[in-house]
């Protein structure tokens, strides 16, 4: 069974733009290439990964791009396309296509002015486009506006397949886990919505010390909504490294997930990110 990181990011603040890095992850904003991440995937099994955009930038695609055709370990990338520019979406999906390692498709939506951008009709046109290619469109839930218009983009797009990254934030470490999960119950709902394991960090601050008990009530309940056949399990590396590192943080998933029953551990270990993403399956 191939373990797949399902999240990982690459960036060179040389090279591409990323309003967001210095800001909040300072000890961050460097460098991070492959060579940073290859012993991490070593010392904790991982065989490939989904390596997914960090800006809406067509720098960081060709950048992206440019790292996975060298490493047969990137098995697929989440690349960035203008969703909202049917034309210049469906001639990107199709450049990029024709490296075999387009796996998917996410746009920063909590960077945009409008909280109702993904349902805005000229998106529409774009992700009829996703749907149309097979490929999946990963959504940043960052507000709960964002994860509340799930339900309504199933509706509109019935064969589109939706990932739902780090889980929608889940409130980790709080009294309550409402109201993420009435939201992202709903948003479960729909069989062609999944869900990353990723990002799971305190509510109180992602630099706050965690243990892996602070992280099963979301994980349980999770479990619960999606079953393991639309769970993935996902690094979030190198911003992970502010929470503990790749192994402290992905040791932790595996804790959680050893305790399940074996189809379900293969599951969340690699076998819901192949198929979601059709890893491996590209020309």
């Amino acid at each position: 069974m191939t373990v797949v990181d399902a999240h990982q990011h690459f960036w060179d603040p040389e090279r591409v733009e990323y309003p967001w890095l210095a800001p909040y992850y300072p000890e961050l904003d460097r460098r991070y290439g492959f060579e940073d991440l290859a012993p991490h995937l070593v010392a904790n099994g991982v065989d490939a990964t989904v390596l997914v955009q960090s800006a809406d930038d067509l720098a960081d695609d060709e950048a992206m791009f440019e790292i996975a055709t060298e490493h047969r370990e990137i098995a697929g990338v989440v690349a960035w396309v203008p969703l909202d520019d049917p034309d210049r979406t469906a001639e990107l999906l199709a450049r990029f296509g024709a490296t075999g390692k387009l796996a998917g498709v996410r746009t920063l939506i909590h960077n945009q002015p409008d909280p109702d951008w993904v349902v805005r009709p000229s998106v529409a046109e774009g992700l009829d486009l996703l749907a149309e290619a097979g490929l999946p469109f990963d959504l940043v839930a960052v507000l709960p506006r964002h994860l509340a218009h799930t339900p309504a983009l199933c509706e509109r797009h019935p064969e589109l397949r939706i990932v739902i990254d780090h889980l929608a934030k889940p409130p980790i470490g709080a009294a309550t886990l409402e109201p993420w999960e009435a939201l992202i119950a709903a948003a479960a709902a729909s069989p062609n919505v999944f869900a990353k394991l990723s990002g799971l960090y305190p509510a109180s601050g992602d630099r706050e010390p965690w243990t892996v008990d602070d992280l099963r009530a979301a994980f349980d309940r999770a479990l619960e909504l999606f079953g393991p056949d639309r769970l993935m399990f996902g690094s979030d590396w190198p911003i992970c490294e502010v929470a503990g590192g790749y192994e402290t943080v992905v040791g932790a998933l595996f804790e959680l997930i050893s305790e399940l029953r074996p189809h379900e551990r293969d599951a969340l270990r690699g076998g819901t990110a192949t198929r979601c993403y059709r890893l491996g399956s590209r020309p």
